[in-house]
């Protein structure tokens, strides 16, 4: 077995892992230091000779090592001599306890003492089973500032007691939603990306996703959740049309509907279903309307109007100034630029979003629809300049020379 077997199973596994090594040793930080030990040992292990049970070995390697660990630490020998008497540690995962475990895992990695770099990092670490490696490349930052992230997250954790355990049921669906809005964060820099040369990140949209199906798994009867991963999926079924193949982004209205995934698209309905069985959250109404888009031949035949009562819907439950200049779009496709331009002002004067490229760049396009060619331009020169993705950029600076 090679690297990549290795990364594979460990991709696959290393929730569970990281979750029953926490609820036996009682320490998060502990337990996955002890995990990753395993993994770098496996990379030189298993070339040699490939074990029968590979996430078995993982297990057992990591265990050893968690005991290595606080028999070194002198203070907490009575924890070490219950650790290696408890005859449940030399077992397999106990298939009972993954559903717990994992769920307890984002919890933790997703708890509210920690900032939100720090939860994303965590989250992809030890529930997605990334490397710091990985996650440096997906958020375009140096290793070090992962690896300081992750190691800040686990002693902040450590610091603040943070028991392993589920977080009761009345204050569990409160830190549900930190927990989405983790995904929700990790699958918004895979599907535009927030700088670098690419436009999208599939590997990390995708982690997004089975992070999504994976929390859908355990809390079946939470409708934000269906919300979030009906999203994911609808919104992540466009991908294929997105770009050319050099990687050029291919706005909505010249995407070959036909390279969308249509099998994703009916993952993404059946979530939707599930989201809409005690009304519409904020997740559940951004599905509907990636939902009306999915369900359109065309730009021009979608359902416009239907997506402005959407945005106004979503306005009403999380009211935001993003939220607020999408509606400005739909409204423009739907009556023209003239109400959309007024409700793009309006966000300007009361200074919303200072230092996006969001805001330019749909002024722009409202103006040149208006015939303002000189201003269209300007603003789109605008939104280029304080844009970080290069390929959005390129297309920005595209459109203002077309209007010369």
């Amino acid at each position: 077995m090679g690297t990549a077997d290795v990364e594979a199973v460990w991709r696959i596994e290393s929730a569970q892992i990281v979750a029953a090594l926490t609820r036996f040793t009682g320490d998060f930080g502990l337990a996955e230091d002890a995990a990753q030990e395993a993994v770098a040992e496996a990379l030189v292990s298993w070339p040699r000779a490939a074990p029968a049970n590979p996430a078995g070995w993982l297990m057992a390697t990591a265990r050893r090592r968690a005991i290595d660990a606080i028999r070194r630490r002198t203070a907490l020998q009575d924890r070490y001599a219950l650790l290696a008497a408890d005859p449940a540690v030399d077992q397999e995962i106990d298939p009972d306890r993954i559903d717990d475990d994992v769920l307890a895992l984002m919890f933790v990695s997703c708890h509210p003492v920690l900032s939100r770099e720090a939860r994303v990092a965590l989250t992809l670490r030890v529930v997605g089973g990334l490397s710091s490696e990985e996650i440096a490349r997906a958020f375009q930052v140096p290793v070090p500032t992962v690896q300081a992230r992750i190691t800040r997250g686990k002693k902040r954790i450590a610091a603040a007691g943070v028991p392993f355990e589920l977080p009761p049921a009345g204050e569990r669906r409160e830190r549900l939603g930190g927990v989405l809005s983790v995904l929700y964060v990790i699958f918004t820099e895979g599907s535009t990306a927030t700088s670098g040369d690419r436009l999208l990140r599939p590997d990390v949209a995708y982690e997004a996703i089975r992070l999504a199906r994976t929390l859908a798994a355990l809390q079946p009867d939470e409708p934000e959740v269906h919300g979030l991963l009906a999203l994911c999926e609808l919104t992540a079924a466009r991908f294929p049309a997105r770009t050319g193949p050099d990687g050029t982004p291919v706005l909505l209205e010249d995407q070959d509907r036909r390279l969308w995934d249509f099998s994703a698209i009916r993952r993404g309905l059946a979530a939707l279903a599930r989201a809409s069985t005690r009304g519409l959250g904020p997740y559940g109404l951004q599905a509907a309307i990636a939902a009306v888009h999915a369900s359109a031949p065309s730009v021009e035949a979608t359902d416009w109007d239907r997506i402005v009562l959407l945005y106004e819907a979503l306005g009403r439950v999380t009211p935001s100034p993003v939220v607020e200049l999408n509606r400005a779009v739909a409204v423009a496709m739907a009556s023209g630029p003239v109400q959309a331009l007024a409700i793009v002002d309006e966000l300007i004067a009361s200074d919303r979003l200072p230092g996006s490229h969001l805001v330019p760049t749909v002024r722009g396009e409202l103006l040149a629809r208006l015939g303002r060619r000189p201003e269209a331009r300007a603003e789109l020169e605008l939104a280029a300049r304080l844009c970080a993705n290069q390929r959005e950029r390129s297309v920005l600076l595209r459109k203002a020379a077309a209007l010369d």
